[in-house]
């Protein structure tokens, strides 16, 4: 019997995937990963029974990309998905993996997409192609896609390609590629028209059946707050203040810097709170976990690997301060609350562009999440002033507090003062580190705020007094509207699948800056340059610089005076399709803003749904 793999670097993958693992956070292998990658490894093909969410992408992703040659800018991996989302989302995962491999390219092609785009993309080459089979059959047919190359074939979610009457297109395709290839096929359910390929087109399959865990228990109830990265701590500090019934907490996050951060961050605010990691002794874990039996700690910080097994009653709530990639980590995380039949709660945090990951996991556990109202100013002053009476009845009930009566007396009797000032100073005292009432910004709550960023239309509008500057506030508005914006570098380009959608949705949901006041985009090979105010504070340099697209942090900085007078389309130093330049042609003529959106190629708005 094979001792059980605990640890990716088991797995004999090259360094560079084991690093990006390391810097997602994943540290321990699925069951389905655990079992299919040292068979693909060995160059067996893969007969693979497991529901979508149970880590199956990694499962295959991580040995093709271990197989690959980067040297060669031929196709060497072909991914056939059913829909155009899913090859997107398999495209992301495969770039995510390989961060560390430079020089890697993967391509996602799919109907609705333009084929001019598609066409110049693989003339520039891509080891990995991610296609829906009717694009995969047009671009061969067309003879533009060469995969005389190929080394590996991946079927994913098979079972949902002969729903959808695709299966054909995939047995046309599996006759047109090299017959000496690894093919690994991947499906929810085997139904028989499935087991035909299987045995028609795999040689010697290794058969993986994984039963799925994606069943959440019926006494937890499940909620998701919408709320933008910048508001994440802010939000969490509200709903640990306002929830009913709250004794401890476990807070996940990805990675292991982030439970240290994030744990000091709620100590700093007054919260008994400590993390848990993988890179603790297992004694300093041993104590963490004692110290939250023993009410000594209330909120723990938490990895996936390092929370599994613990079981302590008091621990009320699990927020998911950063979304799980899967489902089978989700419901692992949440089982540990609501245990042996008690009530529990989960509540997931979701970005504006994650929400796809919530459609996932209400997918694969079959609950609906609700939506949760987050506290607003107001709600948390209310809470506070109540639970600070009840120490007071407390104290009143439950005390000897004959010495302070006589210290309050002679208070009263020297200062010629009202005993109930005299209270409300002692209540002052009391609430210094922990205001009863929060401080009001003057700017609106983001508790009422949508999740585009933008002040919810409902909510209450406040009246003030026009500000002193208002004049000199106008005409910096005028200088926005008018043009006049510094030109910015950031770290992501074409290489990272970066689309000038994605950049400005992390400006705005990130840093707040309203998509009008964001100019230019040009994107090259491996960097983009962006239009935006010249006189952006540096608090918001900060965030937009920690700010990710693709997985990929901005790095914001100015562009230099070459990278500030280069555009789409034009040669770089290089010349054409040289370092850091682009083919003549590339990209659109016009440059791209925000009311600019091209309309999808193959369908409009409302009516046409493009072809897979």
């Amino acid at each position: 019997m094979t001792a059980p793999i605990e640890r990716f670097d088991q797995l004999d993958l090259q360094a560079p995937l084991l690093a990006a693992l390391a810097e997602i956070g994943y540290e321990t292998p699925s069951p389905i990963q655990a079992a299919c990658i040292p068979h693909l490894l060995a160059g067996n093909d893969i007969l693979g029974e497991a529901q979508t969410g149970t880590g199956k992408t990694a499962a295959f992703a991580l040995p093709a990309l271990h197989r690959v040659d980067i040297t060669k800018r031929n196709p060497q991996v072909l991914v056939l998905a059913p829909t155009r989302e899913l090859a997107i989302q398999v495209a992301e995962a495969f770039q995510r993996y390989a961060s560390k491999m430079p020089g890697f390219h993967v391509l996602p092609i799919y109907g609705g997409q333009s084929m001019v785009v598609q066409l110049r993309q693989l003339q520039r080459g891509a080891h990995v192609i991610v296609g829906t089979p009717g694009r995969v059959m047009d671009h061969m047919e067309r003879k533009s896609l060469n995969l005389e190359g190929l080394t590996t074939l991946i079927l994913d979610e098979a079972d949902e390609m002969l729903r959808m009457g695709f299966i054909d297109d995939v047995e046309w395709i599996l006759e047109r590629i090299p017959a000496e290839r690894q093919t690994a096929l991947f499906s929810a359910t085997m139904p028989d028209a499935i087991r035909r390929v299987a045995h028609r087109y795999l040689r010697d399959p290794k058969e993986v059946k994984i039963k799925s865990a994606t069943t959440t228990v019926s006494t937890i109830r499940q909620r998701f707050l919408q709320i933008a990265g910048p508001h994440k701590l802010d939000a969490l500090t509200r709903i640990l203040e306002v929830e009913d019934e709250f004794d401890a907490a476990i807070v996940f996050v990805r990675t292991k810097t982030a439970t240290v951060e994030l744990a000091e961050k709620l100590e700093a605010r007054g919260y008994a709170a400590a993390c848990l990691n993988g890179d603790m002794t297992q004694q300093l874990r041993e104590r963490v976990i004692e110290q939250l039996k023993n009410k000594t700690l209330d909120i723990v910080v938490a990895t996936d690997v390092a929370a599994r097994g613990i079981d302590v009653p008091r621990v009320s709530h699990v927020i998911n301060y950063d979304i799980p990639y899967d489902t089978e980590a989700y419901v692992h995380r949440i089982g540990r609350t609501g245990r042996a039949g008690r009530a529990g709660n989960a509540i997931l945090f979701v970005a504006p562009r994650e929400n796809h990951l919530l459609r996932q996991i209400e997918r694969a556990t079959r609950q609906p999440i609700e939506a949760l109202k987050l506290p607003s100013r107001e709600a948390v002053a209310d809470k506070r002033v109540a639970s600070f009476r009840q120490q007071v009845t407390e104290v009143l009930e439950s005390e000897d507090l004959s010495f302070f009566l006589n210290v309050i007396a002679g208070m009263e009797e020297n200062n010629d003062s009202d005993i109930r000032e005299i209270a409300a100073a002692l209540a002052y005292l009391a609430q210094k580190d922990r205001p009863l009432q929060m401080p009001d910004s003057g700017k609106p709550d983001f508790a009422q705020m949508s999740a585009s960023g933008k002040p919810d239309p409902r909510a209450p509008r406040e009246t003030r007094e026009p500000r002193e500057n208002r004049g000199e506030i106008l005409e910096r508005r005028r200088d926005y509207a008018e043009g006049r914006l510094a030109r910015y570098r950031i770290d992501v380009g074409r290489e990272h699948m970066a689309s000038p959608k994605d950049i400005v949705g992390a400006i705005a949901n990130e840093a707040g800056i309203e998509s009008r006041f964001i100019g230019q985009i040009n994107l090259f090979e491996d960097y983009s340059t962006v239009e935006l105010p010249s006189d952006l504070s540096n608090d918001v340099l900060q965030i937009l610089r920690r700010a990710r697209v693709r997985q990929q942090p901005l790095n914001i900085r100015l562009a230099s005076p070459e990278e500030a007078s280069r555009e789409r389309g034009r040669p770089g130093p290089g010349g054409p399709g040289g370092p850091g330049g682009a083919p003549r042609g590339a990209g659109p003529k016009k440059p791209f803003r925000k009311e600019g959106f091209d309309r999808p190629a193959g369908g409009d708005f409302k009516s046409r749904k493009p072809k897979p």
